[in-house]
């Protein structure tokens, strides 16, 4: 840290998610203080030095004491036991400003939330937007069959995919949430390479030394599979065309982890490296 990125103190909301807990990490990490807010503080988690204080987005007035000396704030865009939309952006904003926050974060939610929407309105802030393409930590689903059966059952096998390292999105933010001229951005947040399931599948299978095979589904195999995994219909539907017809924000490799943080997006290989034993067998 340079003596112009001085020590701040951040508020993370969904500091107990998977995203959140990267953001947590990388401004510890950096040298920032870190207030996590959760719902549940007894269950959070954290390392010392966190601190940990209860709040629901849900409930702005909640959040007034959690702001209190915080100079930026991470955000999601779904709060409450059902993770539905927030509706209470305006009001999170209006108290953000009136405790002297001047950054803030906030993790898009795959369209055009409420809460997404009032963030790019808001005046007096210098906002960034977060646009991470698919996680690396969604291989994970994968592994109770690679540990009992030695295989990955999937559909559209060769679709490309840029996906990111959860904690390069932790990074994005953290620079964002802390040093100048990131204000008013959308970031593209995507890993350095493109990968087909069968190049995943291949580093994973490198990483926990031993071979994976993998089983290319039909569209009806993939379905019926997923509705026995107790995928709701719309979320069935959501896969379908997240992975019959990947965007092409999804298959394109962004440059903006190191432009942002001053060094390359992590690799799928280091991934599967740090969860290798995640997929083999106990």
């Amino acid at each position: 840290m340079t003596k112009t990125q001085q020590a701040q103190k951040i508020l993370v909301t969904g500091a107990t998610g998977t995203v959140g807990r990267q953001v947590v990490t990388e401004l510890l990490a950096r040298g920032h203080a870190v207030r996590a807010l959760t719902r549940d503080p007894a269950k959070a988690g954290f390392p010392a030095g966190v601190e940990v204080v209860r709040g629901d987005l849900t409930d702005p007035d909640s959040l007034v004491p959690a702001l209190e000396g915080v100079t930026g704030v991470h955000l999601i865009t779904f709060g409450g036991a059902y993770f539905a939309p927030l509706e209470t952006g305006p009001r999170i904003l209006e108290l953000a400003r009136a405790a002297g926050v001047r950054r803030v974060t906030v993790l898009h939610g795959g369209e055009a939330t409420p809460l997404e929407q009032a963030v790019r309105a808001a005046d007096g802030l210098d906002w960034t937007v977060l646009m991470p393409v698919e996680f690396m930590g969604n291989a994970l689903e994968w592994a109770d069959g690679i540990v009992t059966a030695g295989e990955v059952r999937e559909p559209f096998v060769s679709r490309l995919s840029a996906m990111v390292h959860e904690g390069d999105i932790g990074a994005v933010a953290a620079v964002a949430l802390t040093e100048e001229g990131h204000g008013r951005q959308e970031y593209v947040i995507t890993g350095p390479e493109l990968l087909t399931v069968g190049d995943k599948v291949a580093t994973i299978a490198a990483a926990r030394g031993r071979d994976i095979a993998l089983v290319e589904l039909t569209e009806e195999e993939a379905v019926a599979q997923w509705r026995a995994a107790g995928h709701p219909e719309d979320v069935i539907g959501f896969l379908l065309e997240a992975y019959g017809n990947t965007p092409e924000v999804g298959r394109t490799v962004a440059d903006t982890v190191e432009k942002v943080t001053g060094r390359p997006a992590r690799t799928f290989g280091q991934w599967a490296a740090e969860h290798a034993d995640t997929f083999r067998a106990g």
